[in-house]
C-alpha cells in the first residue's frame, strides 16, 4: 500500500502574470512527484487559475480587494485551510505571507513556509501597504513560519537585515521547464512578424510589467542615448508586459519626449514568453531592484543574449555569459546594449546566447527546484519519508 501524498496548500496574492505566479504554476504542475497541491488566490484567478485547473490542480479565489485584507476573506481562508488539513502551507509574497500565515496558524497548521520574492531593495518606492506588511512580517517571522523560502541570496540578506529571522531562511533558486524555454526559430520569426520588425533588424526587448522598480525609464534613456550618438545600428526595442501599451499615458509621454516613437514597439502582455524571447537578439533587464528575475533565466534558456543591471541575483544568473551594468545609469546600460548587439552580430544567430542556455541547464532546472521545495515541506511537517 503506497503512502498518502504530501498535501500542500499554497496561498498567493493573485494568479495574474508575474514571476511568483509562474514559479508556483511550474511547481504545482510538475509531474511525477508525490505531492497533492491546492492553490488559493486571495484575489482572483488571473491567467493561471484556469491553467492550474486544467492541469488537475484544485483552485480557490477569495475575491479580496487587491492590496487589502477583508475579514470575510480571511475567515473563508481559515475555514478552507482547516477543512483541507494540509501537511504544509506555502505562502507567496508579503500579503499572502501575513494573511495566509495567520490564517493557517488559527486553523491549527504549524508547518508554514513563507515565500519572499521581493528583493527588499528600494522598498520606499513600493506601496504603503507593502511596506507596512513587510514590517509586520519581520516581527511575526519569529512566531509564524517554520521556514522562509527566498528566491535569491541577495533577498535573504536584505530581509534578515530588516528583521526577518535569519535562521529560518533558505534560498531556492527558480527552476525552468527547459523543454518549453528553448531556442525556436519559427516562434521568433512569428513574433517579429507580429511586431512588424524585419528579420534582419537588431532587436532588443524587455519583458516586465509597468512598475517603478522595473525602471523602464532607464532603458528608454539608454536607447535614446544610442540613437542620439549614432550607436544604435538601427535597433528596435519591444516592450512586453502589463502596462506596455499606448494607453499608458506616462510611458507614452516618455517615449514621445525622448523621440523614440519609431524605435519602440509596445506589445502589451503576452502569455507566450518563450516565443517573445526567441524573437529578441538581446533581452535587457533595466530594473533598479529585483529578487531572482525570472525573465533573465527564461531569456537565457531561449539563447537570447542578456544585458542586466546588477540588482538582486541578476548577475549570479548571468555569470560570465552576458553583460552586467550598474543600475540607474542609462549611459552604462547603453554601452552594455551596444556591446551585447556587437556580440550577436559577431557570432551570428543565436550562437551568442548558447553559453547562457548551458548555464541555465546546469544550474536552474525545474526538477532541482521542485526537489528543494519538497524537502522544505517534508522537514517542517515532520514527514521525512
Amino acid at each position: 500500500m503506497s503512502a498518502r501524498p504530501l498535501r500542500v496548500l499554497h496561498v498567493i496574492t493573485g494568479l495574474g502574470q508575474g514571476g511568483a505566479e509562474s514559479v508556483l504554476f511550474r511547481l504545482a504542475t510538475h509531474a511525477g512527484e508525490p505531492v497533492e497541491h491546492v492553490v488559493v488566490s486571495l484575489t482572483d484567478e488571473g491567467i493561471y487559475g484556469e491553467r492550474l485547473r486544467a492541469a488537475g490542480i484544485e483552485v480557490h479565489a477569495l475575491g479580496m480587494p487587491r492590496g487589502r485584507a477583508s475579514l470575510g476573506g480571511f475567515l473563508a481562508l481559515r475555514r478552507l485551510i482547516a477543512g483541507k488539513r494540509p501537511d504544509a502551507v506555502q505562502t507567496w509574497m508579503y500579503h499572502a505571507d501575513l494573511i495566509g500565515g495567520l490564517a493557517a496558524r488559527l486553523a491549527g497548521v504549524r508547518a508554514i513556509a513563507w515565500g519572499i520574492r521581493n528583493s527588499g531593495a528600494h522598498l520606499e518606492r513600493s506601496s504603503r501597504s507593502a511596506r507596512m506588511v513587510l514590517r509586520a512580517c519581520a516581527f511575526l517571522s519569529r512566531r509564524v513560519p517554520r521556514a522562509i523560502v527566498c528566491a535569491a541570496q541577495d533577498a535573504a540578506e536584505r530581509h534578515a537585515a530588516k528583521g526577518y529571522r535569519r535562521d529560518r531562511m533558505t534560498v531556492i533558486s527558480n527552476g525552468y521547464d527547459l523543454s518549453r524555454y528553448a531556442p525556436d526559430a519559427q516562434a521568433g520569426a512569428r513574433m517579429r512578424q507580429l511586431w512588424n520588425v524585419p528579420a534582419d533588424a537588431p532587436l532588443i526587448g524587455c519583458v516586465a510589467r509597468w512598475d517603478p522598480l522595473k525602471d523602464h525609464a532607464n532603458l528608454l534613456r539608454a536607447v535614446a542615448a544610442l540613437v542620439r550618438d549614432g550607436r544604435d545600428a538601427g535597433l528596435r526595442c519591444v516592450l512586453v508586459g502589463r502596462g506596455m501599451t499606448g494607453e499608458n499615458a506616462e510611458l507614452a509621454a516618455l517615449i514621445e519626449r525622448l523621440g523614440l516613437a519609431e524605435r519602440i514597439v509596445l506589445a502589451g502582455p503576452s502569455d507566450d514568453v518563450p516565443a517573445v524571447m526567441n524573437g529578441l537578439d538581446v533581452h535587457v533587464l533595466s530594473s533598479c531592484a529585483e529578487g531572482f528575475p525570472n525573465v533573465v533565466a527564461e531569456a537565457m534558456a531561449c539563447s537570447a543574449y542578456c544585458v542586466v543591471t546588477d540588482v538582486g541575483d541578476a548577475a549570479f544568473i548571468v555569470g560570465e555569459t552576458g553583460i552586467v551594468v550598474p543600475p540607474e545609469q542609462p549611459e552604462a546600460l547603453a554601452r552594455g546594449i551596444e556591446a551585447g548587439l556587437g556580440e550577436v552580430a559577431a557570432r551570428g544567430g543565436r550562437r551568442a546566447g548558447e553559453a547562457g542556455r548551458a548555464r541555465v541547464l546546469a544550474n536552474f532546472s525545474l526538477a532541482r527546484m521542485v526537489e528543494q521545495y519538497i524537502a522544505v515541506w517534508r522537514r517542517i511537517s515532520g514527514d521525512r519519508a
